[in-house]
């Protein structure tokens, strides 16, 4: 229990968010309920196996819902949860930070 008190906030959230692809995944997902094949069109540099991996994660820690269509084809659908929604202004500026950090790149790389 004393370990907890002393947890760091930042730590938290890189454990729940970090990570190489759960914030890319946090931002389509954010866009508009998607489903499992859209998420890997539009991430086509993660396999299947590791989106699925994150999803689950992002899943199990309240972040995106994974609702199940009882049909033929099975159809998976996933979206954010409110304690997901809470990270929109994290994800945008993290977007907005890159988007400098690309006009800063093109600025010094033509120079």
């Amino acid at each position: 229990m004393q370990s907890e008190l002393r947890q760091c906030p930042v730590e938290v959230a890189m454990k729940l968010i970090g990570g190489k692809w759960k914030a890319l995944v946090l931002f389509h997902v954010m866009k508009e309920t998607k489903r499992f094949n859209q998420l890997q069109r539009e991430l086509p540099f993660i396999t299947r196996r590791m989106l699925t991996l994150q999803l689950r994660e992002l899943e199990a820690d309240g972040i995106v819902h994974r609702e199940v269509f009882q049909q033929v084809p099975p159809k998976v659908e996933y979206s954010i949860t409110e304690l997901g929604e809470s990270l929109r202004p994290t994800i945008l500026s993290l977007k907005e930070w890159g988007q400098k950090m690309i006009e800063v790149r093109k600025y010094t790389r033509s120079e």
